[in-house]
């Protein structure tokens, strides 16, 4: 069984959106990922920190989805990484309103011996330095996917680029990508983005869909329209967990195969955002999964007729 191994926080949010707030729930991009990427028959593993106040609920929910933890620490006396935050009204913006690094502050990742050779890596979105310390660990994979965020260009530039230098695929969303190249136009940023080392850039666009770039090569995936969104929290980590997910499972990393890993991306997605938090990925089922892929085929197959 092909391996994948997930790099990423494990943490608390507090959401605030239009139509409703939680208090302190399971969040955190390494758990997003790892409950999308369960969703595929792949051994997977989270290399995280949190602190002796995460439940032990939250550990066996992520271990009963065959994600192995033996890289997850448990700081004895220390409190987990929390972040709080709260959604404008058209859900594609939102304000910070609390982050305690907490554990993260001092996190130096560990990983597992029986996940130094991994088959697709996922690095998440962490300090540049803690995702180079991770590869320094292990033996080259076949697929090594990075996601960052404006808050590392805007602190760790330099870092950053080393990082991105060294992994096959980037994934980003679109305000990001602007930002990380001084390009408008996306096809320019890709490009760009190109320059600096990865060889496949996925640039993801909300609830317009996400780009697939390779050499010369497009490819576009749309998101599926849904008649309710409650949280857009997490669904970019849900993209990601469904993109290496899949292509843990295949093995296959051409980039017709990445295609389906976009589409798979995109169908996990879809589902994160129907609930808060993680909540909709704890009980999703992969019949769940493949009804929806069959709307995703209706929704971009079409026989024209040129006249």
């Amino acid at each position: 069984m092909n391996k994948l191994l997930i790099v990423g926080t494990v943490a608390f949010d507090a959401i605030e959106t239009p139509f409703g707030k939680t208090d302190k729930i399971l969040g955190g991009a390494a758990t997003y990922i790892g409950l999308s990427a369960a969703q595929f028959d792949i051994e997977s593993a989270i290399v995280s920190v949190v602190g002796e106040d995460f439940p032990q609920e939250y550990l066996n929910l992520l271990k009963n989805r065959n994600i192995d933890l033996k890289g997850t620490e448990i700081v004895k006396g220390g409190k987990t990484f929390f972040w709080s935050g709260k959604y404008h009204n058209d859900l594609n913006s939102r304000d910070t309103l609390d982050t305690q690094l907490n554990v993260l502050a001092d996190f130096q990742p560990v990983v597992p011996e029986n996940f130094k050779a991994p088959d697709v890596v996922m690095l998440g979105n962490l300090h540049p330095l803690v995702q180079l310390s991770v590869l320094e660990q292990i033996k080259r994979p076949k697929l090594v996917v990075l996601d960052t965020m404006n808050f590392w260009m805007d602190n760790t530039w330099d870092d950053l680029m080393k990082v991105i230098g060294k992994v096959d695929a980037l994934t980003i969303n679109d305000e990001e990508a602007r930002q990380l190249t001084d390009e408008f136009s996306l096809v320019k940023a890709a490009r760009k983005i190109a320059k600096m080392g990865p060889k496949y850039v996925v640039i993801k666009k909300g609830e317009h869909g996400a780009l697939l770039f390779h050499n010369e090569q497009i490819f576009f995936a749309p998101a599926l329209p849904l008649e309710e969104v409650f949280d857009p929290t997490g669904a970019g980590d849900t993209f990601a967990g469904g993109f290496t997910g899949y292509l843990a499972h295949t093995g296959d990393i051409s980039f017709k195969n990445m295609k389906n890993a976009v589409i798979y991306g995109s169908n996990l997605a879809s589902f994160c955002v129907e609930k808060f938090g993680t909540e909709r990925m704890q009980d999703l089922t992969k019949e769940d999964m493949h009804q929806r892929l069959e709307e995703f085929k209706a929704l971009t197959q079409f026989q024209i007729t040129l006249t």
